[in-house]
């Protein structure tokens, strides 16, 4: 579930599925571009954490074999509920920080992806190896990750299936502040404290300037852009959803084994 609390003019929305390290379900995804719209009209910052010990490990797996084998039920997933939800977190101009702790992976890295400042713990982990899955990153969802995180960094990702650390991923930009874990949540909220002291009608500018920047020089020339790219080359990007690889890749994680491709 999500769940937003509220302390003044700060925001805090709360990724809540502590049974499987915050992974996103479905649900979730639909649900938040409605959660961010309900957020209180005074709110100046908003945090973005996971419950308890993780930020979100990615997206459910328990779920994906009721969705993922099929082209065209593959596709609604990640064009009609994780690309909205992550758009909707850019389109937000108020800003936003991330507070990362433990598991930082798949769409918990694209969550945090779509974040203006990224604080992280000293042992949180950063990554997307769902090549162990058989599958790829969706392609609006790879143009937002690219942005925030690098080429270099998103090749290793996603073709090696490296997890990186903390340091790591602040001395590649990625994260602007790395604290030890009892001083996570104190840093985040005093960052929070800072920027809701500041010019609300700044704050708003400069996030519709940066997306304008952003959107005109990146090699990725915004979201839209980067799929039609992407899919003048790919016929259809999610045809390989009955592909044996695909199959047992999730089959082998459910199954707790390695998979065999």
């Amino acid at each position: 579930m999500l769940r937003v609390e509220t302390a003044g003019q700060i925001a805090t929305l709360v990724i809540s599925h502590a049974a499987r390290r915050n992974a996103m379900t479905r649900a979730m995804w639909q649900a938040l571009p409605g959660v961010l719209q309900k957020l209180p009209a005074a709110t100046r910052c908003l945090i973005v954490r996971g419950e308890g010990d993780h930020f979100c490990a990615g997206g459910d797996i328990s779920e994906y074999p009721s969705f993922r084998f099929e082209p065209s039920s593959l596709r609604a997933f990640h064009e009609d509920d994780v690309a909205p939800a992550l758009e909707a977190l850019l389109a937000l101009d108020i800003p936003i920080i991330a507070m990362i702790a433990g598991h930082c992976t798949g769409g918990g890295l694209e969550i945090a992806a779509c974040a203006d400042i990224r604080i992280a713990g000293q042992g949180a982990s950063f990554g997307a190896p769902i090549a162990k899955l058989g599958m790829p990153m969706a392609q609006r969802e790879l143009a937002i990750v690219l942005r925030a995180a690098g080429e270099a960094t998103v090749r290793e990702m996603l073709l090696e299936a490296k997890v990186l650390n903390a340091a790591e991923m602040k001395a590649r930009g990625f994260v602007q502040r790395v604290m030890p874990g009892g001083e996570l949540e104190q840093e985040a909220h005093e960052t929070a404290q800072r920027i809701a002291a500041l010019s609300p009608q700044a704050a708003r500018l400069n996030k519709q300037f940066f997306r304008q920047i952003s959107d005109k020089h990146n090699r990725f020339t915004g979201i839209e852009s980067a799929r039609s790219a992407i899919e003048s080359i790919v016929t259809d990007p999610y045809a390989y959803a009955a592909s044996k690889e695909h199959v047992e890749g999730i089959t082998a994680f459910l199954e707790k084994r390695t998979a065999q491709f």
